[in-house]
């Protein structure tokens, strides 16, 4: 009987795309869309059309009606009636759930959820969150804690077999680490300037807040996240408002920002508080105490920077770190930025609008891992 010979190696084939259903394609391009426009439906199902001629997206089998269809039948968008009796499809709650989470899946990647929904500090000791890493038995600690394999395993290296006995110095626990809660305020910069150039800068920005806000939502319940735009003024916005988000013909008021910001977070008990800014430009109003707007758009106003240092200064007596985004590359803004950080003994990152969800995201789990003193 003769021997098979088998050989070993790669076969390989071309890729296949997994299937998709004609309307799930159709809404992974329509979430995107409905982004880029600020939920105007209109707009965005005029984009769809238009990629439809250009690649070919449906067939005589399901078309873009029968793709609206489908939206209406499963609650993604509704009809509403304006004030003139003419109606108007717009997108639903459900809608605007599925864009956050397509903005969680795209900037942060599928996440998998743990059970407690929280994160560890740097401290460890007597805690509530394992860490897997094992110590010596202290006056204190749980007797669920006590690693009973490990124990007994010291027991039998310090003791033998013959004359078994369990002694306080054979004891291990599983290290654990304290849980925090974090309080985060996110500020966006809507003025004029994130739109010009050419280059659409508030639609990342807006990207990263609705992706935020599904993973604190989703991974960290207990934590907190406010959101709040500045442009001339500061005001806060809810989450579900975050696909409608516009700039407008504003300046770039941030000392408002921050005022509004460190405002929010006083009333918040958490120990760990901080601030996230996202922003292209300097900053170029103020509010004066009478009312009236003090505007200067040319280069970096001394008056105006001051006030920004102010703020910085006194967010650090308040043990609240900011942590700025810079987006925009200027070499005399970069300066000031570090200045401002200097101030207030946070950090800052200048990373254009490739990898801001990934950078922030990263800096959101980093802030969570230590106790903010």
């Amino acid at each position: 009987m003769q021997n098979k010979e088998f050989r070993k190696g790669f076969i390989f084939s071309p890729y296949e795309a997994p299937h998709q259903e004609p309307f799930d394609k159709l809404f992974e391009i329509f979430k995107e869309l409905i982004t880029h426009t600020s939920g105007d439906m209109d707009e965005a199902l005029d984009w769809l059309g238009a990629l439809d001629k250009e690649y070919k997206l449906t067939d005589e089998n399901y078309t873009i009606d029968d793709f609206v269809e489908d939206l209406k039948k499963r609650g993604y968008i509704k009809q509403e009636i304006k004030p003139d009796g003419k109606g108007k499809m717009s997108i639903t709650a459900k809608t605007e759930r599925a864009i956050r989470k397509n903005a969680l899946d795209q900037i942060f990647g599928k996440l998998k959820k743990n059970g407690s929904g929280n994160h560890k500090t740097k401290s460890s000791g007597i805690g509530d969150e394992q860490t897997g890493d094992l110590r010596s038995f202290q006056f204190g600690d749980s007797l669920d804690s006590i690693s009973m394999t490990e124990s007994i395993k010291n027991a039998q290296i310090n003791n033998g077999y013959g004359d078994f006995k369990l002694t306080e110095q054979d004891l291990v626990v599983e290290d654990t680490h304290h849980k925090s809660q974090m309080s985060t305020v996110l500020m966006i910069d809507i003025s004029h300037s994130m739109i010009l150039y050419g280059e659409d800068r508030i639609t990342p920005a807006k990207k990263v807040a609705m992706a935020l806000s599904e993973l604190i939502t989703t991974r960290y319940p207990k934590d907190t996240l406010d959101i709040l735009v500045f442009g001339n003024d500061a005001w806060p916005i809810k989450i579900q408002d975050l696909p409608y988000l516009n700039v407008g013909p504003y300046h770039t008021n941030t000392v408002a920002g921050l005022q509004l910001a460190m405002d929010m977070l006083r009333r918040k008990r958490n120990t760990n508080k901080q601030i996230f800014m996202i922003t292209d430009g300097k900053p170029s109003c103020l509010r004066l105490p009478d009312g009236q707007y003090y505007k200067n758009s040319n280069g970096l106003d001394e008056y105006i920077v001051g006030k920004c240092y102010n703020m910085a200064a006194q967010a650090r007596k308040l043990h609240i770190p900011i942590t700025t985004f810079m987006i925009a590359q200027d070499p005399y803004l970069q300066s000031f930025v570090e200045n401002f950080t200097a101030h207030n003994k946070g950090k800052a990152f200048y990373t254009g609008l490739q990898g801001l969800g990934e950078m922030i995201f990263h800096d959101y789990e980093t802030n969570r891992k230590k106790r903010i003193n």
